[in-house]
């Protein structure tokens, strides 16, 4: 069975998305075909609401214009943008990496701690947890404090120091398993996996394999329920496949 994978990334590094995209082909299975796309306006990095505001339009604009084209889409960018409003519009399942790499981690431990590479992520992110109603399983955020060069390189350069946080993490808070939050970060946890005392869960990977398994699941359109298509309506001055979508039309 040949699954079409949509990878998307919403913000305009590309280097990100090469990073994102060598992940998910490793991990995707044999008859899986990848696409990836890097955003065409937007911010470099989204770090904060505002940036996750303008990533969730962007993310909306970008799964419009490949309507059609995919039998699963992967939001590449772990606080999961417009996850809520592409289930609302697309048919076909859409993963977010946030919520990948957490279920996956409720799966391999009573509890889960996050990790990251820079503190203005963290109040997203803690945001981020309880809309996917998961506070309650997420022992702490950690994040380092401290400057980065780019990223593309962070995971280099910080390789160390997160192995560091992961494993006090573990130990000062408790967590069976850590999921390492950020883009820039994926590919990380199978280079460090034997120097961390838990589990460490790559958000890329989760969502790879959670997308093929939801394809394989069959599931029909939801005609009930808070993701069932909303009634259509005009719109000003939007992208034009976004404003198809939203009128009801592909």
């Amino acid at each position: 069975m040949t699954m079409r994978l949509l990878l998307i990334n919403p913000n305009t590094s590309a280097g990100v998305t090469q990073k994102l995209d060598g992940v998910a082909r490793d991990a995707a299975a044999s008859g899986t075909e990848l696409v990836s796309a890097t955003a065409t306006r937007g911010v470099p990095y989204i770090a904060t609401r505002a940036d996750a505001a303008i990533g969730a339009v962007v993310v909306l604009e970008m799964l419009s214009a490949r309507d059609g084209s995919f039998d699963a889409a992967i939001i590449g960018a772990f606080g999961d943008p417009g996850l809520g409003g592409a289930r609302e519009l697309f048919s076909v399942p859409v993963i977010g990496l946030a919520e990948a790499g957490m279920l996956s981690a409720c799966m391999l431990g009573r509890n889960f701690s996050i990790v990251t590479f820079s503190r203005a992520l963290v109040p997203w992110y803690e945001e981020c947890v309880k809309w996917h109603g998961l506070h309650e399983r997420c022992s702490s955020i950690r994040s380092l404090n401290e400057g980065f060069a780019t990223l593309e390189s962070v995971q280099n350069e910080k390789e160390q120091r997160l192995i560091d946080l992961a494993n006090r993490t573990a130990d000062e808070d408790g967590a069976d398993v850590i999921v390492l939050g950020g883009a820039p970060l994926s590919g990380l946890a199978h280079v460090i996996r034997d120097r961390v005392a838990v589990p460490l869960v790559d958000c890329v990977v989760a969502a790879v394999k959670q997308s093929e398994a939801l394809i394989a699941l069959k599931t029909r359109s939801p005609k009930a329920g808070t993701y069932r298509q909303p009634s259509a309506k005009s719109s000003v001055g939007l992208d034009p496949s976004l404003s198809r979508m939203l009128a009801g039309s592909s």
